[in-house]
C-alpha cells in the first residue's frame, strides 16, 4: 500500500510540475501594460488585456443622429416655451431631442420630461432640471474646453448611459444613526463604497467635491520642514488625502503612477500631466455642483433628495465610469455643436444659480505647481 501512495504521490507531483511550467498562462493572464511616466520610475498603467477590452466595451459612444436642416424657422417660433435652444432650426431642435431620449431615458421616451396633454407645460420638475443641465453641458463644453475636456467634449450621454439618473452620483454623509453606539466617530471605521470600502473618512466629498473655496491645503501629506510646526499637518488630514485619491484612481480605472511619480508623490515636476488634468477635473467638479446641482435642490421633489435633503451631486465617476479618458476619448461634441457653447439664456426659478452672460468668462485657477 506504501508503495502504491508513493508511485501516485510522485506522479502528483510530476504532473503540478509539469503543470506549473507549461500552464504559467492560467495564474498570470496577458498583460496590457502602458508606460505613463519617466523610464525607470516605474510608473506604468497595469491592467489585463482582457479587462482593457472590456472597459473599451463598457465605454462605447453611440452613434450620432444624422444631422439636420440649419435653414427654416427658428425652434423658439415653432415651439411653444423653448427656453434653451431656441436659436436652433425646428428640424435641429428635434434631432437634439431625439438623442437627449435616447441618451436619458430611452425606457420612458418623451414624457419623462414633457406632460402628454401640454409639451410645453413645465410642471414636469424633470423637465426644469433637464433645461437646466443643457445649460450646464453647455458650459462644460465651453469654459472647460481647455484645461479639462478638450476637444472630446461631453453630452447628456457621458454621465447617463440611457440611465434617467446617472449611475454615480452621491449624496452628503448624514451623521451615525442616534441608536448606536458611535455618537462621534469623525467619518471613519464604517465601511463606504465612496472610498473603496477602506475604514478611510468616508464624509471627504461633502468637502472635496461640493464647493470651490476648499483650500488647496485640504489634500497635502508631505511636510515641508524636517521637523515639525504649527503648521505640520496632522495625520487626518493624511487620511483624507488617501480617502480622496482611492476614490479617484477607481473612477478613472488607474493607479498612482498614472499622475504621480511615487518617490516624490508631491512634486509637480516629476508628475506626469494627467496629475494637471485632474486637478483641473477637480476645480470643474466642484463648480458644477456649486452652480448647477446645489441650486438645484428645491426644484426636486423629496423622493430624489439624498438622507440630508441635498441634491445629488457630480463626482469624477459620473462622466469617468472607471476609465481614464469618458467613453474612450470619443469626440462626442463634434456631431452636436449645439452643445458647445452657450444658446439662449433664460430667466430661472428663485434660488437657481444663471451662466454668467455669453462672451464672459470665469478666472480659472491654476494648479498649485
Amino acid at each position: 500500500m506504501k508503495i502504491v501512495l508513493s508511485v501516485a504521490g510522485a506522479a502528483l507531483a510530476l504532473f503540478l510540475t509539469i503543470a506549473m511550467f507549461g500552464g504559467a498562462g492560467w495564474t498570470h493572464p496577458p498583460m496590457a501594460n502602458k508606460q505613463t511616466g519617466f523610464r525607470g520610475t516605474g510608473m506604468d498603467l497595469i491592467r489585463t488585456r482582457a479587462g482593457n477590452e472590456e472597459l473599451a466595451a463598457a465605454n462605447r459612444a453611440p452613434a450620432p443622429a444624422d444631422p439636420a436642416d440649419a435653414s427654416g424657422d427658428k425652434a423658439s417660433a415653432v415651439y411653444e416655451n423653448v427656453q434653451v435652444l431656441g436659436d436652433l432650426s425646428a428640424e435641429q431642435f428635434n434631432r437634439v431631442m431625439v438623442s437627449i431620449t435616447e441618451w436619458v431615458a430611452p425606457q420612458q421616451g418623451c414624457t419623462y420630461c414633457h406632460s402628454t396633454e401640454n409639451m410645453a407645460s413645465d410642471e414636469l420638475y424633470q423637465k426644469r432640471v433637464a433645461r437646466r443641465m443643457f445649460q450646464m453641458t453647455q458650459h462644460i463644453n465651453s469654459s472647460w474646453k481647455e484645461n479639462h475636456v478638450h476637444e472630446a467634449g461631453v453630452t447628456c450621454y457621458t454621465c447617463h448611459r440611457g440611465n434617467p439618473v446617472p449611475a454615480n452620483v452621491w449624496f452628503d454623509t448624514p451623521p451615525p444613526s442616534a441608536g448606536k453606539f458611535i455618537p462621534r466617530n469623525n467619518g471613519q471605521n464604517l465601511a463606504s463604497a465612496n472610498v473603496g470600502l477602506t475604514s478611510l473618512p468616508y464624509g471627504i466629498f461633502d468637502d472635496y467635491y461640493s464647493r470651490k473655496d476648499t483650500p488647496q491645503s485640504y489634500v497635502r501629506v508631505n511636510a515641508t520642514t524636517a521637523l515639525p510646526e504649527a503648521k505640520s499637518k496632522p495625520i487626518q488630514d493624511a487620511e483624507r488625502t488617501f480617502a480622496i485619491m482611492i476614490t479617484m484612481s477607481q473612477a478613472l480605472g488607474v493607479n498612482c503612477t498614472f499622475c504621480h511619480n511615487t518617490r516624490s508623490v508631491a512634486q509637480w515636476d516629476t508628475s506626469t500631466p494627467n496629475r494637471v488634468h485632474a486637478w483641473y477635473g477637480v476645480q470643474m467638479v466642484r463648480d458644477l455642483n456649486q452652480d448647477y446641482m446645489r441650486p438645484l435642490t428645491t426644484t426636486f421633489p423629496e423622493a430624489r433628495l439624498g438622507p440630508t435633503g441635498d441634491v445629488a451631486k457630480i463626482s469624477c465617476a459620473t462622466c469617468h465610469n472607471g476609465a481614464n479618458k469618458p467613453l474612450n476619448g470619443a469626440k462626442v461634441i463634434e456631431p452636436y455643436p449645439e452643445l458647445a457653447h452657450p444658446t439662449t439664456q433664460v430667466s430661472l426659478p428663485v434660488g437657481e444659480a444663471k451662466d454668467p452672460i455669453p462672451g464672459t468668462t470665469t478666472p480659472t485657477p491654476k494648479p498649485p505647481m
